[in-house]
């Protein structure tokens, strides 16, 4: 690299830092930011990008370590937690998004090779992008957050396999058809059966040695996946795969947690230069049809594909609100649907116009889906009057048996606050209903006893088949401020007498619930924070008087 080079990347960089300060302002994902900026660098502004080769060098290797990472940090486990509502819906929104997005590709004008590139780069939502809002939001842990995080892992597994798809069959083959088919499966044994050998006798041994160094740790990490990345380009798949690969080899090791957390900023910093030269590629030869063609297929990712969760959720009978708001967290494409567009590009298969349209479609339904799941409760609000259609209100029901004692308290919530209440409270010989919408919830509980309801705080109607008349105390554990506002006055609309308790978690919905007549109002992390200074003070008060001391 020239002096010259070093002076242009400066200055591209010091101009990402400034775009990029904008973004967060508008809280906007820095993608959107670097991709702009890769376009008022590139060719189209001021042609800096263009002049320096190693842009597109970095940008791979961002990539590896991209793909490294989803590897690494892999949850099967989290797919299995959420139950099949992960997986049919992962699976069912990426089929029925890729043949509704082919029919419009195809209704668009393209071919069916470019159709199917563009069908199958709208159906991956960023795992990034929602897990950073999600995190931001404290939704991750909510019944959404995790169906989301879940069916973003099973796109994330489907995604791997289209690259492996394509890298395979994209490359020359000979008139013996069948003879390539089992070079291509052959050679994707032998890596797999690599890897596989490595992971049993090579990474734990080796990582015992290596993690005496955390600086070492972490070049080790990038030195595995870039060779493993090469291997896979040499076998003739796609870097992507062996990143992956080398992500998943690593998973189940006791360092993934350092080695993830370490390699998050360089992941974020070697992007940069990946999403630039994306920017710099971009054509606009014939804007105003590529404008519209992007309005038609923004349109769809932002209003078909949380259409589509909401059916297919709605119909395993989940609420709307769970359904809608995790329908949200798929209107948008991915920066893996713009890595399989630059894939598709190098294989030969979709012109730099496809790119640029697909490039395009992230831009809008990025930018957009950001503000929808920021602001996706006053969202849920408005548009819940035409929502009910998609809630199945017989599935998962349950109902109060017959010979079950009149219950002297009813449980919103059964998760780690509400599950450790009802678990006292029956101890203590109290009849107990209560109710949760996570139906796999509703039955564990069922399954030991309790009488557990599939059922929403916020459904109204739901209170007709509670035992209202009988309880004493109705007691909210579910931690947003909104659902427990809401059940106070469902509650008090149909002449509830008893007592209310509701949760807060936050300072500021403790003094919203505060000024509501609600008897009760838990505040669990205060609570927590005032039994720890009481007895930080307790035993510092022995250690003065010198009766005792902490060990």
């Amino acid at each position: 690299m020239t002096g010259q080079d070093l002076s242009l990347l400066a200055a591209i960089l010091a101009v990402a830092a400034g775009v990029g300060l904008l973004a967060n302002r508008l809280r906007q994902p820095l993608i959107v930011a670097f991709i702009g900026v890769g376009i008022l660098v590139g060719p189209v502004g001021t042609g800096w990008a263009s002049d320096i080769e190693e842009i597109e060098l970095l940008g791979h290797l961002g990539i590896t370590i991209l793909l490294f990472l989803v590897g690494l940090r892999l949850d099967l486990h989290l797919i299995r937690t959420t139950g099949p509502v992960a997986l049919a819906t992962g699976l069912g929104q990426v089929a029925f998004t890729a043949a509704i997005g082919y029919g419009i590709a195809l209704a668009l004008g393209m071919d069916h090779v470019t159709a199917l590139y563009v069908a199958v780069a709208l159906t991956f939502s960023s795992t990034i992008i929602i897990v950073k809002l999600l995190s931001d939001k404290r939704e991750i842990d909510e019944l959404h957050g995790r169906i989301a995080v879940g069916f973003l892992i099973v796109q994330d597994l489907v995604v791997v396999l289209v690259m492996i798809a394509l890298t395979a069959f994209g490359q020359e083959t000979s008139d013996n058809v069948a003879l390539d088919v089992t070079l291509v499966i052959g050679k994707g044994v032998a890596l797999l059966a690599g890897v596989a050998l490595a992971m049993r006798y090579v990474i734990p041994r080796l990582l015992h040695h290596v993690a005496r160094s955390q600086e070492l740790l972490v070049l080790f990490a990038v030195a595995w996946a870039v060779s493993i990345a090469a291997t896979s380009a040499w076998l003739g798949f796609s870097t992507e795969v062996g990143a992956f690969l080398a992500g998943m080899s690593l998973a189940s090791t006791p360092f993934r947690e350092a080695i993830g957390a370490r390699l998050v900023s360089l992941r974020d910093f070697l992007l940069l230069f990946f999403f630039l030269a994306l920017g710099a590629q971009l054509e606009f030869a014939d804007a105003s049809r590529q404008l519209s063609e992007a309005a038609v297929l923004s349109a769809f990712v932002l209003v078909g594909n949380p259409l589509i969760v909401l059916v297919i959720m709605g119909l395993m009978g989940y609420p709307v609100r769970v359904s809608f708001k995790a329908g949200l967290t798929v209107a948008q494409i991915s920066e893996f649907s713009l890595i399989l567009a630059a894939l598709g590009l190098s294989l030969g298969h979709i012109t730099s116009f496809t790119v640029s349209l697909i490039t395009v479609v992230g831009l809008i339904t990025i930018g957009a889906s950001t503000y929808m799941i920021l602001y996706s409760q006053p969202l849920f609000e408005k548009l819940s009057p035409f929502l009910g259609v998609f809630q199945r209100r017989t599935a998962h029901q349950h109902t109060i048996p017959d010979d079950a004692p009149e219950a002297d308290i009813l449980v919103y919530g059964l998760g780690r606050l509400g599950g450790q209440l009802v678990d006292r409270l029956t101890a203590a010989g109290r009849s107990v209903v209560a109710v949760d919408f996570d139906p796999d919830i509703v039955n564990a509980w069922n399954g030991r006893g309790v009488t557990a309801l599939f059922g929403s705080a916020e459904d109204i109607d739901f209170l007709e088949s509670l035992p209202l008349a009988q309880a004493r105390w109705v007691v909210c554990t579910v931690p947003s401020a909104d659902v427990n506002l809401t059940l106070l006055h469902a509650l008090r609309h149909h002449g509830y007498p008893g007592c209310i308790a509701l949760t807060a978690i936050s300072a500021r919905d403790a003094q919203r619930l505060e000024e509501t007549d609600a008897d009760v109002v838990i505040e669990p992390y205060s609570a927590a924070t005032a039994a720890v200074l009481d007895h930080i003070a307790d035993h510092l008060g022995e250690n003065e008087d010198g009766e005792s001391g902490l060990a």
